[in-house]
């Protein structure tokens, strides 16, 4: 009986550990900023949705998916918001939904981590490389940055890819707030 106990736990312990699987909490928050000719730009995503498998010990079962309606894309400008969401830019009504999956997830040290994945944009996918900190809790916090190139993804046509006017590289953060999912 001892013996089965004790065969039983060890069996226990070299089963493989997995994530623990989070779903966006409110607080959350994506932005992200350029420039336009020069002045700073800057807007936010509020309707987007994150769904996290994360442990920091386990990165090799770690999965990120985030489902960003491009509609809701707003810099408070009735001006700049127009032109995103035409089809020279985000062409919301062609290409409604942006979406990043990252399943490869890396240590960087002193609690930073990068998740390599594809953002799929515009009608095109490509890699993206996310870095964040993990902010372990009953609500944990995923805070991350990433660069995008715009025009790898077409955004931004005709005039608007001259990058005088709009860099090619937009910065995008990332506050996550997290909990555990049901």
């Amino acid at each position: 009986m001892i013996r089965s106990a004790l065969l039983f736990a060890l069996a226990l312990s070299a089963a493989p550990a997995f994530a623990t699987d989070y779903v966006q909490a409110p607080g959350s928050a994506l932005a992200f900023a350029g420039k336009y000719q020069g002045d700073t730009f800057a807007g936010t995503f509020p309707g987007f949705n994150t769904k996290l498998s994360f442990d920091p010990q386990q990165l090799a079962t770690a999965k990120l998916e985030v489902t960003i309606p491009m509609a809701t894309a707003t810099t408070r400008n009735p001006d700049y918001d127009g032109q995103m969401r035409d089809s020279a830019f985000f062409g919301v009504a062609k290409f409604p939904q942006a979406t990043y999956v990252a399943t490869k997830f890396r240590a960087l040290g002193g609690g930073r981590y990068a998740a390599d994945g594809t953002l799929s944009l515009h009608g095109v996918s490509k890699p993206v490389t996310l870095e964040f900190t993990w902010t372990p809790g009953a609500k944990p916090v995923l805070a991350g940055k990433a660069t995008v190139k715009r025009l790898d993804f077409g955004v931004g046509a005709g005039e608007w890819a001259d990058t005088k006017l709009i860099p090619d590289a937009i910065a995008v953060s990332t506050k996550v707030v997290l909990q555990p999912a049901k």
